[in-house]
């Protein structure tokens, strides 16, 4: 009986440094992360170019570049193509409209990643293709910190409200030192973090009353999106 063997995928994980790479790109040379230092970054990979899916995604991503840049955010793509596959695709999405996007141009810089090394590093060849990359996306920190990943099949386009979204409140988590709950969008209510002894139980019954938080118990204390 002939023995199979299953490849071993190694993955990154949330709040490790990203792993380094220099990389040829459609913008040129990129040395990740030290070209990133005090940027935020999303590292997201495709399955090939001239796909249907991918299409949609990459006119979506342009559609937004403006977005995440106001939001100290740089995109960085990838797949398993060469340059010149990638050139001649982004040119001719310059070309296409599609659900309220028109003709765009993608200015972010896309990794060619033949031997896929950088693909390998960030886990993104998995049971769906030993040549081509899962939807993947790497959330990055200015440290240089995965900070939240997530991985989608090759047949579902990704929810570009949601990356979105993901930032805003990674940005609101760490500058105002507080959680968010359940489908939090910017705007509504944050939590505060639960104290950690009884006297901080006592110092915090005081705190709702006077900063006006919604207490629903010790644990869980809402407040106020002053902004």
């Amino acid at each position: 009986m002939q023995e199979t063997t299953q490849k071993t995928v190694n993955f990154p994980l949330i709040g490790t440094p990203a792993p380094a790479f220099v990389a040829q790109t459609t913008q040129g040379t990129i040395n990740f992360p030290e070209d990133y230092k005090g940027k935020w970054a999303i590292i997201f990979s495709h399955p090939a170019d001239f796909t249907p899916v991918c299409t949609t995604e990459f006119m979506t991503f342009a559609s937004m570049a403006q977005e995440f840049k106001a939001l100290n955010t740089e995109l960085i793509g990838l797949s398993i193509d060469s340059i010149h596959s990638h050139l001649a695709w982004l040119h001719a999405i310059r070309g296409y409209s599609w659900n309220g996007i028109e003709k765009p141009e993608i200015q972010f810089p896309v990794i060619a990643d033949l031997k896929m090394e950088v693909a390998e590093k960030y886990g993104m060849l998995q049971g769906e293709s030993e040549t081509s990359a899962v939807r993947a996306v790497f959330f990055i920190d200015p440290n240089g910190i995965i900070r939240t990943i997530l991985y989608y099949p090759a047949v579902l386009g990704r929810n570009f409200e949601e990356i979105k979204r993901i930032v805003l409140g990674l940005q609101k988590a760490d500058a105002e030192k507080v959680a968010l709950p359940a489908n939090w969008q910017p705007g509504k209510d944050v939590i505060v973090p639960p104290p950690g002894t009884c006297n901080a139980i006592k110092a915090r019954m005081e705190e709702v009353k006077a900063e006006g938080y919604e207490m629903k118990d010790w644990f869980l204390t809402f407040k106020k999106d002053k902004k």
